[in-house]
C-alpha cells in the first residue's frame, strides 16, 4: 500500500513507484476531491526534474480529467514553493508535486498540498491511504480508468501554464532590491542539477548581482550524488566560491525547498548556521517582531537569540507541516529545521530555498558585512554550540527493536550527564541541564535511524552520538 511519510510518498522507481501505483493515487485524489465537494475548483500540478516526474503528471491528469477533475499543469519543471506559493495565492484546495526532493535519484514520489500551500497533515494524509485502501481493493490490480492526455487537453480538464513570473514578482516584492543593487555581489549558484537554475538566477540578476552558475544542466543522476545540499556535496560549489572570491555560494536541494550555503571564506554553513543568521538578521537589523519555530533536531542557539530578544522559541516534530502551523498560531518570524528548510513570515506556507537565498542576499547587502562575520557577531554574543548528525541504515527485525529499547521500554544510554527530562513527542529527545540534547528518531522519508546531538563542545557532541549508537547496537 501506498504510504506517506514526513515528505509525502516516496518510493524507489520501478519498486513501488509505478505507473499503475501513480494511477492510483491520482484516483484516490479524484475520490477524495469529488467527496469534499471540492470539484469545481482546479487541482494545481508541478514536477521536478527527476526521472518520469513529466511522466507522472501525464498519467495522473489522464485519471484525474475522467473523473472531471480539471488540473492546472505546470508545463515546466519548478520548484516546489512555487506550488505552494500558487495555491495560497489563487485559494485552490489541493495541489501535487511530482518529486522525491533531496532522496537519491533511485527514487521518486508524490507530495500533496492543502489549503494555504500547506503540507497535508496526518488527518489528511491517512484519509488519502483510506482512498488509496478503497482503490486497490475495488481494481484488485485491474486496469484504472483514464482520458488520453490529448482529449483532456482539448476538452479543457487539463490546462497547460506557467505561473513563474508571479511567483518570482512576489519574492522580489518582498526584497529590498536596492540594497542589493547597490552592493555589486559576485555569487555563484549551485542548482545540484535540481529546478532553481531559472527561478533564483532570473531573481540574483534583476538585483544586478553577478551570477556565475555551476552544475545546472539536466541530469537525472544529480551528477552521481544526492542532491541535498551538504558539506560533502557542496565541495566543488566550496571550491568555486575560493576560487573566484565570491561574495556567497548558494544551493538548493533537487525541487528547491531547501538551502545550502558556502560562506565569503568558503566554509559550509550548517542549516542551523543559516537559520539563526536570518532570525538574528530579522529581529536585530530589519527590527521584526516575534517568536521563532523549529523543530525537535534542530539548534538550540535559536532559543538563546530569541530570549535576549524577549521572545520565544518554539519546538515542533519533525515535518514542516508542524512548523508552518505554529508559525501561523504563533505569528513567529521564521520557522525552519536542521535539514535546509526553512520559511519566513508574510511568504508562503512552507519551506522555500529560493527565497532563503534571496535573503541571504539581502542581508550581506543591507547590514554591509559579509556572512563569516556575522557568524563571528552572533558567536561574540551568544557563544558556540556544536552540533553532530548521524544516519544509520537497519535491518525491518532491528527496527522493531530499536523501537522497542527507546519507545516502550524507554531505556537509555549512560551518557555521563546530569538529565533535565526526556521527550518522547517524535522519537526519543534527552535533555541535559548545562543546555545540550541528543536526540534519536526514525527518519520519514528514507530507511534510516538518525541520531542529533549538540553540545559545548565538538568532542562531547561526537561521543555522546558514538555512545547512543553503540547502546542501540547500530
Amino acid at each position: 500500500m501506498i504510504k506517506f511519510g514526513t515528505g509525502g510518498w516516496r518510493a524507489i522507481i520501478g519498486d513501488e513507484f509505478t505507473k499503475a501505483n501513480i494511477q492510483i493515487f491520482a484516483k484516490a485524489m479524484a475520490r477524495k476531491i469529488k467527496n469534499e465537494g471540492l470539484e469545481e475548483k482546479p487541482l494545481i500540478i508541478g514536477y521536478d526534474r527527476r526521472f518520469l516526474s513529466k511522466e507522472t503528471i501525464y498519467w495522473s491528469c489522464e485519471v484525474l480529467a475522467q473523473e472531471g477533475i480539471k488540473t492546472l499543469f505546470v508545463n515546466r519543471s519548478v520548484p516546489t514553493p512555487l506550488i505552494m506559493f500558487y495555491m495560497m495565492k489563487h485559494d485552490l484546495p489541493y495541489g501535487m508535486m511530482v518529486t522525491a526532493s533531496h532522496n537519491p535519484a533511485l527514487y521518486n514520489g508524490i507530495k500533496v498540498f492543502t489549503e494555504g500551500g500547506r503540507d497535508a497533515n496526518e488527518m489528511q494524509t491517512r484519509d488519502i491511504e483510506r482512498h488509496i485502501g478503497e482503490v486497490e481493493q475495488l481494481y484488485n490490480g485491474g486496469p484504472i480508468e483514464t482520458m488520453a492526455y490529448g482529449q483532456a487537453l482539448a476538452e479543457g480538464l487539463v490546462i497547460e501554464f506557467n505561473p513563474l513570473n508571479e511567483y518570482l514578482d512576489n519574492i522580489i516584492n518582498q526584497l529590498d532590491i536596492q540594497a542589493i543593487r547597490d552592493a555589486g555581489l559576485h555569487i555563484a549558484l549551485d542548482p545540484m542539477y535540481g529546478v532553481s537554475q531559472t527561478s533564483l538566477k532570473t531573481i540574483l540578476l534583476t538585483a544586478r548581482c553577478d551570477v556565475d552558475l555551476i552544475n545546472e544542466r539536466h541530469d537525472t543522476l544529480f551528477g552521481g550524488r544526492l542532491p541535498a545540499p551538504t558539506a560533502h556535496t557542496l565541495r566543488a560549489l566550496q571550491t568555486y566560491v575560493i576560487d573566484y572570491r565570491c561574495d556567497i555560494g548558494l544551493a538548493t536541494d533537487g525541487d528547491a525547498d531547501r538551502i545550502g550555503v558556502i560562506d565569503d571564506t568558503g566554509k559550509f554553513l550548517h542549516p542551523n548556521d543559516i537559520l539563526v543568521l536570518l532570525y538574528y538578521y530579522l529581529v536585530k537589523y530589519k527590527g521584526w517582531k516575534g517568536a521563532v519555530v523549529r523543530n525537535i533536531a534542530t539548534t538550540h542557539m535559536l532559543d538563546k537569540v530569541a530570549e535576549s530578544f524577549g521572545e520565544t522559541c518554539y519546538e515542533v516534530p519533525v515535518g514542516f507541516k508542524h512548523i508552518s502551523a505554529k508559525m501561523q498560531e504563533t505569528n513567529a518570524v521564521i520557522g525552519g529545521e536542521s535539514s535546509g528548510g526553512l520559511t519566513v513570515r508574510g511568504h508562503i506556507n512552507g519551506k522555500d530555498g529560493v527565497y532563503a537565498a534571496a535573503l541571504l542576499v539581502e542581508m550581506i547587502a543591507v547590514t554591509g558585512k559579509n556572512i563569516s562575520r556575522i557568524v563571528e557577531e552572533i558567536k561574540a554574543e551568544y557563544g558556540a554550540l556544536y552540533f553532530e548528525e548521524r544516519d544509520y541504515t537497519f535491518s525491518a527485525e532491528r527496527k522493531t527493536e530499536i523501537y522497542k529499547t527507546l519507545m516502550e521500554d524507554k531505556r537509555l544510554p549512560d551518557l555521563g550527564e546530569s538529565i533535565k527530562n526526556v521527550s518522547y513527542l517524535d522519537g526519543c529527545k534527552v535533555y541535559f541541564n548545562d543546555g545540550g540534547w541528543i536526540s534519536a528518531r526514525f527518519s520519514g522519508t528514507e530507511p534510516l535511524l538518525r541520531i542529533f546531538c549538540e553540545s559545548s563542545s565538538e568532542e562531547k557532541a561526537g561521543l555522546f552520538c558514538k555512545t547512543f549508537a553503540e547502546f542501540l547496537q547500530l
